[in-house]
């Protein structure tokens, strides 16, 4: 089988069915596990592009980011772009994609055109799947579902299953726990985006009491007033597609919100690795659930590495001169 994926969730899930071999195309954001670096990339960013793989530049801020994706979609024009000279020579059996968000990644209908106009030069037809997972039940049978695609239909129950296993050790864990800290998560700091999809049950899994955002519904801008009146005792950063060192930047760079908030004044304001366990629906969001339990309950869960988590430090004030 030749496998494409336009998703880094899918090249993830691929990968955990031990089908790194099959690959043949991934996006220009597919970074995980890291041996896919030398698989054909198929897509490209078309904002803010610095590098030959039309990766965004890191070095751009979430407002900056805000700014250009709002005025490409205002222009009715598409984020991403598909090399169809690069998919035409993969010829690939299965793709793998979404339509779940066109802000995610290049848009389902942009696949499905692609896909029409080139497979007529192809062997065979290729099945073109569109991956939409809302909540964590969801990303388990995403997983299932391509263990059906791809004939590794055990293999893949058998890993759900090790997933399930290691979430009800965290239920375990914290059966006794006296009491759930309200936790604030931001899936973007400039605007202020409240959390959906699995993050607010990826903190109810992990002990909390999310304040901002609805299981199982998109995320959706608001304002800094709203995270203000949550009075969180934890509030956590993790804008969407930024690692642990992005994620903290944007924390300081939004310090002058931040900085009056209950969890600041405690010392509970934490940046995470975003990209690897909460912005993704694969495997590693059990990861999360993990690092929100250790940072909220301690004393019942081991604490996040340093490279999953780390504390935003007070006082703020001092990031405001940098």
């Amino acid at each position: 089988m030749r496998i494409v994926s336009l998703l880094p969730s899918a090249t993830e899930i691929v990968c955990f069915l031990g089908l790194r071999d099959a690959l043949v195309g991934r996006s220009h954001e597919c970074d995980f596990p890291p041996d896919v670096a030398d698989v054909p990339v198929m897509t490209f960013s078309t904002i803010g592009v610095t590098g030959a793989d039309g990766q965004i530049n890191p070095d751009l801020t979430s407002a900056e980011i805000d700014a250009l994706v709002s005025q490409q979609l205002r222009d009715g024009r598409s984020l991403y772009g598909l090399h169809l000279d690069r998919l035409d020579a993969a010829q690939p059996d299965l793709i793998l994609t979404q339509a779940l968000c066109d802000v995610c990644a290049v848009s389902y209908g942009t696949v499905r055109a692609a896909v029409r106009d080139l497979s007529c030069s192809w062997d065979g037809p290729a099945q073109v799947v569109s991956l939409e997972p809302t909540d964590i039940e969801s990303i388990f049978e995403t997983i299932l579902i391509v263990g059906e695609l791809t004939n590794r239909q055990a293999l893949a129950r058998r890993k759900v299953q090790t997933l399930r296993d290691r979430l009800d050790s965290v239920r375990e864990a914290l059966a006794t726990a006296e009491r759930q800290p309200t936790v604030a998560a931001l899936e973007w700091l400039d605007p202020p985006f409240a959390p959906g999809h699995w993050v607010p049950e990826q903190i109810e899994m992990a002990g909390g009491a999310p304040v901002l955002g609805h299981k199982g519904q998109p995320s959706f801008r608001c304002t800094w007033d709203d995270v203000f009146n949550a009075e969180a005792e934890w509030v956590v950063a993790m804008p969407c597609g930024f690692d642990l060192a992005g994620s903290a930047r944007e924390a300081l760079n939004a310090a002058a919100h931040l900085r009056d908030l209950p969890a600041s004044q405690r010392g509970q304001l934490y940046a995470v690795d975003a990209t690897a366990y909460f912005s993704r629906p694969g495997p590693r969001v059990v990861d999360g659930v993990e690092i929100l339990a250790g940072l909220l309950h301690p004393q019942r869960w081991p604490a996040p590495r340093p490279d999953q988590a780390a504390a935003v430090p007070l006082p703020i004030e001092i990031a405001l001169s940098l």
